[in-house]
């Protein structure tokens, strides 16, 4: 058994340390919940007390918080409880290095940034590599960061046009009961790229580039027998391509492009019998130069941390389920 231990961390200002308090005394709360130990204000000060190592596991939290105030960053909930999820692998301070990084400014002024680890990994890759798939459960910010990525990319002149693709797949419902042509029937599912694009761009400019065909918002169908160059293409819940279609959309692949290919394994719609393009792929491509392929987890997930806890309950049935399967085989 570790021995008890007193640690001190200075705030510097009471600013700081109000911030980092929270709200009647909420992120203090949830450090000591989280890591098991006594946190105490003495004037400009926390005092830690506990074990040696949940001790310095908190202290580091409230150094790493107090980096991001010093930064103009927020300290809300979903920061603290990612910044302890972060400790408890000794990385507390990675947090640190999310708030120098600015992806994109939306229509009105608002800084986009990384909350998360896994995020970074993520737009770094997408920043250096020519194809880049990012693969997690919902709620990591997998397509809105593509999408602001995308924007940037054209606001710097890196590419001529974006193109926004999904596999027109229904989850439950079916496509050809629905009123409409084909274009009005597709839209609920590439609803949420229309929205990332409003943001990021503004309704009226968004309006200019769509009318002017600068920005492609189409079912994957239509990208077959193309070549997409000096474009910035974008495939969303690509869990749900076949691998025909996989192979398919990457190479459409033309000069100046770059391609993100972004899905969740786990909620995979394809009729049964077909397996699922971004899952070969991933396996296929792997070791492929030019090819990056990040999997984010349920510690990126950015919503409310209710999402998280969804997520890793479905895992935990998934992991349930597969352990009876294995047993039934082998009897």
């Amino acid at each position: 058994m570790h021995g008890k231990t007193v640690k001190k961390v200075s705030a510097v200002s009471v600013d700081k340390l109000q911030k980092v308090v929270g709200t009647f005394d909420e992120n203090l709360n949830d450090i000591m919940r989280g890591l098991g130990v006594i946190i105490r204000v003495d004037g400009l000060d926390f005092i830690v007390e506990g074990e040696e190592k949940n001790a310095a596991k908190a202290a580091s939290v409230l150094e790493s918080l107090l980096t991001l105030t010093e930064n103009g960053e927020a300290v809300d909930k979903n920061r603290v409880m990612y910044c302890i999820e972060l400790a408890h692998d000794g990385k507390a301070g990675d947090i640190t290095k999310l708030s120098s990084d600015t992806v994109a400014v939306t229509s009105l002024g608002k800084q986009i940034k990384c909350k998360t680890v896994g995020q970074k990994r993520y737009v770094d890759a997408i920043r250096r590599s020519g194809a880049t798939f990012g693969i997690g459960p919902a709620g990591t910010g997998k397509t809105y960061l593509a999408v602001c990525l995308a924007v940037q990319a054209m606001k710097q002149k890196q590419v001529e046009k974006i193109i926004l693709t999904r596999p027109a797949v229904e989850a439950g419902e079916k496509l050809g009961f629905l009123p409409g042509d084909l274009q009005t029937k597709v839209d609920p599912y590439l609803r949420p790229l229309y929205d990332a694009l409003q943001e990021m761009l503004g309704l009226e400019n968004y309006t200019k580039l769509m009318e002017r065909g600068s920005i492609e918002i189409a079912p994957l169908a239509y990208m077959r027998g193309r070549t997409l160059s000096n474009a910035f293409i974008i495939l969303d819940e690509a869990q749900n391509t076949t691998r025909e279609q996989m192979k398919m959309f990457l190479t459409r692949f033309g000069d100046g492009s770059k391609m993100v290919i972004t899905g969740d394994v786990t909620q995979i719609d394809l009729p049964d019998g077909k397996s699922s393009g971004l899952e070969h792929a991933a396996r296929v491509l792997k070791d492929v130069e030019g090819v990056d392929i990040i999997y984010l987890s349920d510690k990126d997930v950015v919503r409310n941390p209710l999402v998280m806890k969804i997520v890793r309950a479905y895992e935990e049935d998934d992991k349930r389920r597969t352990q009876v399967d294995g047993n039934k085989t082998k009897q």
